[in-house]
C-alpha cells in the first residue's frame, strides 16, 4: 500500500460536487478527497445538502437553500428569455416521464436549483476547468446543467443506488451522455451501464480504497463463542431480518456466538422486536451508528464479519460495501450473500465464504467451519489480504481518477 500513480502538481481548477460532505457513513469519499490532495490537486468542495464547514483545513461550501427563492422569482423567468432551449428541455424532461420516486425527484430538483443559482457567482467567476460529481443524483444534475450553461466539462460517478433504486435515477442517461467519463467502483455497475447502452470505453471501473492497511491480526486460537460483527444501515437491502433468522439457526444448532450490529436506520425498532421473536436478544447487540474509528475497533474484536445483502422491493442493492474490504484487510473473516457485487471481492473458498441468504443452515455450516478449521481460516485470511493489497489502495485508485480529470483539464 501507499504506492501512488499521482503526478505531483498543483491544480486549483477542479470542482467536486457532493450531496452531503463530509458525512460519517461516506468515509470513502473523505479518503478520496485526501488522496486527491496528496496527488497535488486543490479541489473546490461543494456540499449541496447538509455537511459543510471545513475538511482537513479546507472550506466546504454549503448551498444555502434560501437562494432558491430568487431562482423561482427572477432567474428562471430571465433564463426563459435568455436561454429558452435549456429551460424548454428541462421542462420537457420533467413532464415527459415520471420520476422513479419523490426522493429522486427532489434530488434532481436540488441539483438543478444549485446550478441555476450558483452558475453566475461560484462557477462563472471562478471558471473551473472541470467538475467531478461523485454521485449521479443531485451532484450530476448540477454538473450537467453547469455544462449546458457554461460549457464546463464534467464526469459522473455511478453507484448501485443510482442504477437500481426504483429503476435508477430520473435523468441518468442524459447526464451520462454528455459526461466526459463515468466512474464506477464495481464491475457490476459497469456491466449494467453497458447493458443500458453506454459505450464501454467511456466507463472506468475504479475501486474505492484505503490509504493504509491495518496490521493483519492473528486468528483467535479459540473462537468459541464465535464473535460476529455486522456493519450496515438498518434498511431493507441489508437483509437484516434474514440475518436474525441465521442467528436463530445458530442458537438452535448449539453454536455459541455473540453478534454486534453497528448502524442506524429506520428498521431498528422492528429489528429489535424481531430479535426478541427469534429469541436471540441475549446474543445480539444493536450498537447504533458508530464513528468510523470505532468500526475498526469492532473489526478487531470480531472473528467474522457477515453481510446478508438482498435486493430490496424497490430494486436497490449494495455494490461492494466498503466494510467488506476493510474487514478483509484487518484479518476479520468474511461470509457474504452472493447478491450484487460482493463476490467481486469475496471469492468463495479463496478470500471468504459465500452463502445464500435464504438458507440459514448453509450459514450455520459456514460459520462452524470458520470457528473450528484453523487451516481454512488462515488460508482465507491470506487470500483476502492479498486481494485488498492488489485492488484497494486508495492512492493507486484515486491516482487513476486524478489522471482522468487532469487529462480533461489540460
Amino acid at each position: 500500500m501507499g504506492t501512488s500513480l499521482c503526478t505531483v502538481g498543483n491544480d486549483s481548477k477542479l470542482a467536486v460536487l457532493f450531496t452531503t460532505f463530509p458525512k460519517t457513513s461516506e468515509s470513502f469519499l473523505q479518503r478520496e478527497v485526501d488522496a486527491m490532495i496528496e496527488c497535488g490537486l486543490e479541489p473546490a468542495l461543494y456540499s449541496l445538502w447538509g455537511g459543510g464547514g471545513e475538511f482537513k483545513g479546507r472550506r466546504v461550501s454549503t448551498f444555502n437553500k434560501w437562494r432558491l427563492v430568487p431562482l423561482l422569482l427572477l432567474i428562471i423567468p430571465w433564463n426563459c428569455i435568455r436561454r429558452p432551449r435549456i429551460v424548454r428541455d428541462l421542462f420537457a424532461g420533467a413532464f415527459s416521464r415520471r420520476a422513479p420516486s419523490w426522493l429522486n425527484f427532489w434530488e434532481n430538483m436540488l441539483g438543478a436549483g444549485f446550478a441555476g443559482v450558483a452558475y453566475r457567482s461560484e462557477f462563472r467567476d471562478a471558471s473551473p476547468r472541470f467538475i467531478h460529481a461523485p454521485w449521479a443524483g443531485a451532484p450530476a444534475t448540477a454538473a450537467w446543467l453547469l455544462w449546458r450553461v457554461l460549457g464546463v466539462p464534467y464526469s459522473v460517478g455511478v453507484h448501485a443506488y443510482d442504477l437500481y433504486e426504483h429503476g435508477g435515477d430520473w435523468w441518468l442517461l442524459e447526464k451520462i451522455a454528455h459526461a466526459r467519463f463515468v466512474r464506477t467502483s464495481t464491475l457490476m455497475a459497469r456491466d449494467e451501464l453497458v447493458k443500458r447502452g453506454v459505450a464501454a470505453e467511456k466507463i472506468h471501473c475504479i475501486r474505492r480504497g484505503m490509504a493504509a492497511l491495518p496490521a493483519l491480526k492473528p486468528l483467535r486460537s479459540w473462537r468459541t463463542p464465535l464473535r460476529i460483527a455486522c456493519v450496515a444501515r438498518l434498511v431493507e437491502k441489508k437483509g437484516l431480518r434474514r440475518q436474525l433468522a441465521i442467528y436463530a439457526a445458530l442458537k438452535e444448532a448449539g453454536v455459541a456466538f455473540t453478534a454486534r450490529i453497528a448502524g442506524g436506520g429506520p428498521l431498528r425498532e422492528a429489528l429489535v422486536i424481531s430479535a426478541r421473536a427469534h429469541r436471540v436478544e441475549d446474543c445480539v447487540e444493536f450498537l447504533g451508528e458508530i464513528p468510523h474509528g470505532e468500526v475498526w475497533t469492532l473489526l478487531e474484536w470480531a472473528d467474522v464479519l457477515i453481510h446478508t445483502g438482498v435486493v430490496s422491493a424497490s430494486g436497490d442493492r449494495d455494490g461492494l460495501p466498503n466494510v467488506i474490504p476493510e474487514a478483509m484487510a484487518a484479518g476479520t473473516l468474511v461470509v457474504s450473500s452472493p447478491t450484487a457485487a460482493t463476490t467481486e471481492a469475496v471469492h468463495d473458498g479463496e478470500t471468504g465464504l459465500v452463502a445464500p441468504v435464504d438458507d440459514p443452515s448453509t450459514w450455520v455450516r459456514a460459520l462452524n467451519r470458520l470457528a473450528a478449521d484453523d487451516a481454512l481460516a488462515e488460508r482465507l485470511q491470506a487470500g483476502a489480504r492479498s486481494w485488498v493489497e492488489e485492488n484497494y489502495d486508495s492512492h493507486k485508485n484515486v491516482g487513476r481518477l486524478v489522471a482522468l480529470c487532469r487529462a480533461e483539464m489540460s
